[in-house]
């Protein structure tokens, strides 16, 4: 048996004898393979709890051409991130389902039109073997740099475009935001409230686009005096809300596209 030292990180030689099989009947197992049997799989098992082998990330990701890691991108500032409870029940949830799927969140966060060749040059690395990309605008370049970079993607919310000629197609998840939109425009209808005022979200975000359709889709002829536009931000909903009562102060209900811009109205 391999001579281990006091301190030193336990080698794949040390568990292969340990358990009494070849090297590269332990590299199977330990990296996932196929074609071990039972038994001997348990011995290699057994052999690296033992020893509390850890394997060697670079070379395991060598072998398996995985690396455990997939990327968040979120394309709104730092700011923005930290201060806005949507981000961090989104990030949640995902650190919490690729926990148990022993995989690792890294984080980008796009700041500026600079960030975009860093992540580029990070995803086409081959540091991750996924992407998550959400809060996306219209005419953000992710979406071609996730391409260009062969990572698989998948977007939270509603992509603004489609895929190209011989492309797959775009995968995503999203809420109903335009079905949401129109519950809530009905349920100030059903108290009897006629002038409802609309606070929206950025006009270059998809989810923002469709809950000023649900808004429109119930208010057939909407009044543009009782529309403004927020950042789906807790200062910009204050704003809109001071711009709406300037313009319509007998308005009886306000609609607003979010949790912080209803806050930054009701102040």
């Amino acid at each position: 048996m391999p001579e281990q030292h006091p301190g030193s990180r336990p080698t794949l030689e040390a568990v292969a004898a340990r358990a009494g099989v070849s090297r590269a009947t332990a590299s199977r197992v330990v990296n996932g393979g196929d074609g071990v049997r039972k038994p001997l799989v348990d011995k290699v098992r057994r052999a690296v709890e033992e020893l509390q082998y850890i394997p060697n990330h670079a070379a395991r990701t060598l072998v398996t051409r995985r690396t455990g890691a997939v990327a968040v991108v979120i394309a709104e500032p730092e700011i923005r991130i930290f201060s806005d409870p949507f981000f961090s029940q989104q990030l949640r949830g995902i650190s919490k389902e690729l926990a148990a799927h022993d995989t690792q969140l890294v984080l980008l966060i796009v700041e500026g039109p600079a960030d975009f060749d860093r992540i580029a040059r990070y995803l086409s690395g081959g540091h991750v073997d996924g992407a998550l990309a959400f809060s996306l605008h219209t005419d953000d370049p992710l979406p071609a740099i996730t391409r260009r970079a062969g990572v698989p993607t998948v977007y939270g919310g509603r992509p603004s475009w489609t895929a190209g000629p011989g492309e797959q197609a775009v995968q995503y998840v999203d809420a109903d935001n335009r079905g949401g939109a129109r519950a809530a425009v009905q349920y100030l209808r059903g108290l009897g409230r006629e002038r409802i005022a609309y606070i929206g979200g950025p006009p270059d975000q998809t989810s923002a686009m469709d809950r000023l359709d649900g808004y429109r889709d119930i208010l057939l002829e909407t009044d543009p005096t009782l529309v403004a536009e927020g950042a789906f931000t807790v200062e910009s909903g204050a704003r809109a809300m001071s711009e709406l009562l300037e313009r319509r102060p007998d308005l009886d209900a306000v609609f607003a596209a979010n949790d912080l811009m209803a806050s930054g109205a009701l102040r």
